[in-house]
């Protein structure tokens, strides 16, 4: 077939859309068009190549064998398309914003920053730290690290990535007053419960002599590590002090029940080349990451 031939791609859209997802309603609202729209652009596409391309079944319709095939390579050619305007458009772009949760940024993101930027010269990071709802609008974040614990919105693409995984940590001087029962317990204003559900979990620990909350888990980490306590800290928090032997997990860690993951916005989930390679690299580091600190601390677990 001839170029001047194709029929026109508002038309292939409409119809991709309908079968993509299954209804007409549903593809006018992703297209935002009205249901009629849709359902013209679909009939003038089957006159203009003389085929029938929808047929009914029961409330809805599905393509027939012939609408069947043009949907498929629609659907590849749209993605094309979406992936070479995606990649224009990070080439085109300034800074990716980067929202992360205030105590991952300062003890476990700006650490490795200086890495993904000497590996990625051309691409440049805003960091913003905040927790809770990222602001995903416009001029907002166009990445977010958070802890998957309240509500998504449904515009929202979440990829979940690692566990959430919760110790004791202290330096090896207060190893022995945690397991007399002689020690502080250092905690975080922003989980106030988690020493008395994590006690309640570990019956064998004995009970500390204080819980002590301070506005955020890197702050309770720094004191753990100038000896004024024993902190429960997100593993993320200390997983390099962990390496570097400035902390011990005698407890290890243990998952509870959340998960960090990656949000951005999208509608057809193609994200730009600056964020997906910024969202590639921070799924292998989280990755890595936890892994490596689990093994250190499965390791110091045994040995105390």
């Amino acid at each position: 077939m001839k170029r001047s031939e194709i029929p026109s791609l508002d038309d292939l859209r409409a119809f991709e859309a309908v079968v993509r997802l299954g209804g007409v309603r549903a593809a006018a609202e992703e297209l935002v068009l009205t249901h009629g729209a849709v359902s013209r652009r679909i009939g003038k596409l089957a006159r203009d190549l003389g085929v029938r391309l929808v047929e009914p079944e029961g409330r809805g319709i599905r393509p027939t064998p012939e609408g069947a095939v043009l949907a498929a390579a629609a659907h590849a050619a749209l993605d094309q398309v979406g992936d070479a305007l995606a990649r224009i458009r990070g080439a085109a772009e300034g800074p990716v914003v980067l929202s992360c949760e205030r105590s991952i940024a300062m003890r476990w993101l700006i650490p490795r920053l200086g890495r993904f930027e000497a590996d990625h010269p051309d691409l440049r990071v805003h960091l913003s730290v905040g927790g809770g709802r990222p602001d995903l609008g416009t001029g907002g974040a166009g990445l977010a690290v958070r802890r998957l614990d309240f509500p998504v919105e449904p515009g929202w693409l979440v990829e979940p990535v690692v566990e959430e995984a919760m110790g004791p940590v202290a330096t090896a001087a207060q190893l022995a007053a945690f397991r007399n029962g002689d020690y502080v317990a250092l905690g975080s204003t922003t989980r106030p419960r988690g020493w008395a559900d994590w006690l309640a979990l570990h019956p064998a620990v004995p009970q500390p002599r204080e819980i002590r909350l301070f506005d955020h888990h890197v702050l309770a980490a720094e004191s753990a590590i100038a000896g004024l306590g024993v902190a429960l800290c997100p593993l993320l928090v200390v997983a390099d002090d962990l390496a570097a032997g400035r902390l011990t997990a005698p407890e290890g860690f243990a998952a509870d029940g959340s998960r960090y993951g990656l949000i951005r916005r999208g509608t057809r989930g193609v994200p730009s080349a600056a964020v997906a390679r910024l969202g590639d690299w921070l799924k292998s580091e989280l990755d890595q990451t936890v892994r490596e600190a689990q093994a250190a601390s499965s390791s110091a677990s045994a040995k105390s």
